[in-house]
């Protein structure tokens, strides 16, 4: 394992974000392991450090704004506009759809980074592309902490993740008799 990604690790497990257990993701999937990122970005100096690891992964792409999908982007997406003194906004939830609001506007071929922390099959992210691209915005790439995706998440731009750990996941019905025997939970994403 290269230093990089057992860094990762380290700050996800000491700052309690790899949890394991029996948890119901937002696809309705099962998993033994969760990535809980709202446990790491409680603190600052952790987050900084991630997307200091991740820098040299986004600065090869090309954006002048960042946009994340609320709530687990925000303030992973916040600190990479900070790292690179990019504009800021953010897509929220409304009827269980991302929307743009608050007067966040896309100019014409403004190019827009994607920040998510963690995707498994990438819907949001992908509702967020789908977003700068209805708006007239270029999506410059997604950049995610975590890509639990297994080589299944595309997009039709660069997919740039600090970790890809990939757990197995189940349908409800066909859970493994391990996990079977253990209260499922869904810690929220």
């Amino acid at each position: 394992m290269d230093s990089t990604k057992e860094e990762v690790l380290e700050i996800f497990r000491s700052t309690n974000a790899l949890l394991q257990g029996h948890f119901i993701l937002r696809s309705g999937l099962r998993s033994e392991y969760f990535f809980q990122c709202a446990q790491v970005c409680q603190r600052m100096a952790e987050v900084t450090r991630l997307i200091e690891l991740m820098r040299s992964k986004i600065a090869k792409l090309q954006f002048r704004t960042v946009l994340a999908p609320a709530m687990g982007g925000l303030v992973v997406g916040q600190e990479v506009a900070r790292q690179f003194n990019a504009r800021y906004i953010f897509v929220e939830k409304e009827d269980d759809k991302l929307v743009l609001r608050r007067g966040f506007e896309i100019a014409q071929n403004e190019r827009v980074l994607i920040v998510e922390d963690v995707i498994t099959r990438g819907g949001r992210a992908q509702e967020a592309v789908d977003i700068v691209e209805a708006n007239g915005g270029k999506v410059a790439g997604v950049a995610v902490l975590v890509d639990r995706s297994q080589g299944k998440a595309h997009f039709d731009c660069p997919l740039i993740s600090l970790l890809q750990m990939g757990f197995p996941t189940f349908e409800p019905d066909k859970l493994p008799e391990h996990l079977k025997s253990i209260p499922p939970v869904k810690p929220g994403s």
